[in-house]
């Protein structure tokens, strides 16, 4: 017979703690914090929805979700462009903090092909590590884009679980010179995009909306069983071109291959808020839907969407590429049927999911997130300046109803010449440039209100202009007065990853990134 071992009664209280703390708040009877749902499209447009207006009203569960919730029309990106909206997002920074920018070139856009080595710094507190220490379940779903090298992985910043991909759907490519982008499960890679997980490049069809539903809704039931609060980041990217949607929204929309993967991403939401419902923990999850950057244009009209009234669309600092779709949902705390008029960023999600998680952001860091938990549960408005970069360079800035353009371009005439436009259609004078303007010295000045498709300068010589201008000024000196940037990310790239060349055949070295439209080109490293 073994020996009872006394344990003192100090060790056994300690003991007891200790088990009480790994159970979680739950097994202190304490309530469980809610969980938090962030839907984050891939370039669709503020315009490509019902209830913003879109015609053909085939959005009815996100309409839906914005009568029992809450509307943001003046919601916006942190960048003109995928990745580093996401960084912002992730981090409640500007990318010009989180160091995801580049200094190549005047006013380029940054963003990270399969060449790039940068990624997400380890000095970044991202919103999952935050909350998988408060007791946060954690996952994403989706496009991750913040660094292909395995020290960014997703599962090393803060991330329990991941499904999902690097990096978009480019390709097809042949496997021999050029490698299909990689889908992963957590650490392992499962299948590549176009070989285990199919993308017909002619049809358009494709299952993979549907597998990251399931991937979603299996997290969600997984989590409520263990009666575990869950941080969902759920980043599919159908309407990314090449467009795709499974074979029964094919040929469902009156607006092409790009409204039949709307169509299915739609009703995806609308399962995932029947699930919340129908486990009875809808009143316990904040869920907010919105995209990284506007419509993709240069995709349009079958692969590219709607940026509503706004001037010209992704990659560029006009609204059409910075102002989103946004809406907010949560039953019975967030109001049904309400429009807030909010100047909203893409940043203020993470902020305002600590303070839901009953967190504090981090006070070592500028954070330029705010918390939108004032506006969606008391109405009440915050002045806010919005800024709006590309690369290193601050192009323009939103105070209340004026926008000033201190940079105006879309892309090079060398661009636009061979095709490439960020804005067809939309051609005005002096302010649809295809070289670098500046304005710094006497900045374009729009009134949103008014004219929101920035057609109308204001007059150099209003009072209104001097007045607007005045308190832009000051917003923008206290920015740059107290802005610090981090070490840029996206400055270098090894082209030995791209073409397969022995290590040490090629040096690192600064390159310019290309613009988006030839990313078809690149792949992932073996």
């Amino acid at each position: 017979m073994a020996a009872v071992v006394a344990v003192p009664r100090e060790w056994r209280l300690l003991l007891l703690l200790l088990l009480l703390r790994a159970a979680g708040p739950a097994a202190w009877g304490a309530p469980q914090p809610p969980n938090i749902l962030l839907l984050l499209m891939d370039d669709m447009g503020w315009g490509d929805l019902g209830v913003y207006g879109e015609p053909s009203r085939e959005t009815p569960n996100l309409d839906r979700m914005a009568a029992e919730g809450m509307l943001f029309p003046n919601f916006y990106s942190a960048s003109p462009l995928c990745s580093p909206s996401r960084a912002a997002l992730l981090t409640g920074r500007l990318p010009i903090r989180n160091g995801f920018y580049t200094t190549n070139a005047h006013a380029r856009n940054a963003y990270t092909p399969q060449e790039i080595v940068g990624g997400i710094p380890d000095s970044e507190r991202l919103l999952p590590t935050l909350l998988r220490e408060a007791g946060y379940a954690t996952k994403i779903v989706g496009k991750w884009h913040l660094g292909h090298q395995p020290q960014f992985h997703p599962l090393k910043h803060g991330f329990d679980e991941w499904f999902g991909s690097p990096n978009c759907h480019f390709g097809p490519y042949d496997n021999k010179a050029k490698p299909n982008l990689p889908v992963y499960r957590d650490w392992d890679m499962v299948g590549r995009f176009y070989e285990e997980f199919p993308i017909n490049v002619k049809t358009g069809e494709s299952n993979l909306t549907q597998i990251y539903l399931q991937e979603a809704l299996d997290f969600i039931r997984q989590q409520q069983a263990a009666e575990r609060p869950f941080f969902l980041y759920w980043a599919v990217d159908a309407t990314h071109a090449p467009v795709y949607a499974s074979r029964p929204f094919l040929g469902s929309s009156q607006r092409g291959r790009y409204g039949d993967a709307v169509r299915e991403i739609d009703d995806s939401v609308g399962k995932m808020l029947n699930l919340l419902q129908t486990l009875n923990i809808a009143e316990s999850t904040f869920v907010f839907f919105t995209s990284d950057n506007g419509a993709a244009l240069i995709s349009a009209p079958s692969q590219g969407g709607s940026n509503g009234p706004f001037l010209c669309g992704k990659q560029t600092t006009f609204e059409g590429g910075m102002r989103e779709p946004a809406i907010a949902w949560w039953p019975k705390h967030i109001p049904a049927g309400q429009v807030s008029h909010q100047l909203g960023s893409i940043m203020d999600l993470f902020t305002t999911s600590l303070v839901i998680a009953g967190l504090k952001p981090p006070s070592d860091r500028v954070i330029d997130g705010l918390d939108l938990l004032p506006a969606m549960l008391q109405g009440q408005l915050t002045d806010r300046p919005i800024f709006y970069y590309r690369g290193n360079t601050l192009m323009a800035v939103t105070l209340g109803q004026h926008k000033a353009h201190f940079w105006t371009w879309t892309n090079s005439w060398e661009e636009f010449r061979q095709g490439i436009d960020f804005c067809p259609g939309q051609n005005i004078s002096g302010v649809t440039t295809h070289t670098q303007e500046e304005h710094t010295k006497l900045p374009l000045l729009f009134h949103l209100g008014r004219d929101p498709g920035e057609r109308f300068p204001l007059s150099f010589a209003s009072a209104e202009y001097q007045d607007a201008l005045s308190r832009i000024t000051l917003a923008v000196q206290q920015h740059q007065d107290s802005l610090v940037p981090g070490q840029p990310q996206l400055n270098v790239c090894n082209q030995a990853v791209m073409n397969w060349a022995p290590p040490g055949c090629e040096k690192l070295g600064k390159c310019l990134p290309p613009p988006e439209p030839v990313l078809e080109k690149c792949y992932w490293p073996h």
